[in-house]
């Protein structure tokens, strides 16, 4: 019964925290119920190593984060648990419950972005021919989509584009 006590204990500093952040940022309540989460994983995690939120070292967050990528949290999970700490942690000093934050040097886990879907040769040709080369308005859609295709170009490059960049020969 004391762990459920500790837990307990716990459970009401992450509520205070997550109140100020209603009442600070307004924040919603799917952000508040992720910040919760959060907390509320890593202080039963703590709890069990007979630990608390507000006496947590760096390495203990570090172990937590590690134990986590361990059981196959993804690293924009990972990421998004970190700022729940950092938040909370910033927080803590800023009230002056705690003189240092454990997660101020702790390196946001990498998330790359997913490359982008290809178009199929079909795709392409149908994109190509969809420009109206009757008009003058078509025959630049389809230059234009001619030269994104064969350049290589993305639509910011295209449209950043100067007259005198282009060799019509």
């Amino acid at each position: 019964m004391p762990n459920q006590n500790r837990i307990d204990a716990e459970q009401q500093t992450i509520e205070r925290f997550t109140d100020v952040l209603w009442m600070e940022r307004g924040l919603s309540d799917n952000t508040l119920a992720a910040y919760r989460n959060d907390l509320g994983g890593l202080a039963g995690w703590l709890v069990g190593k007979n630990r608390g939120l507000l006496t947590a070292t760096r390495e203990d967050l570090l172990a937590y984060l590690s134990q986590r990528v361990a059981d196959g949290a993804r690293p924009r999970t990972t990421a998004r648990l970190l700022s729940s700490m950092r938040r909370f942690y910033r927080y803590q000093v800023r009230e002056g419950r705690l003189h240092d934050d454990p997660s101020l040097r702790i390196d946001t886990p990498r998330i790359g972005r997913p490359l982008p879907d290809s178009l199929s040769e079909a795709e392409v040709e149908k994109l190509l021919a969809a420009p109206d080369t009757s008009t003058s308005i078509g025959l630049r859609d389809r230059a234009m989509l001619e030269l994104l295709y064969a350049g290589g170009l993305r639509v910011s490059e295209l449209v950043g584009l100067a007259h005198e960049q282009v060799n019509l020969t």
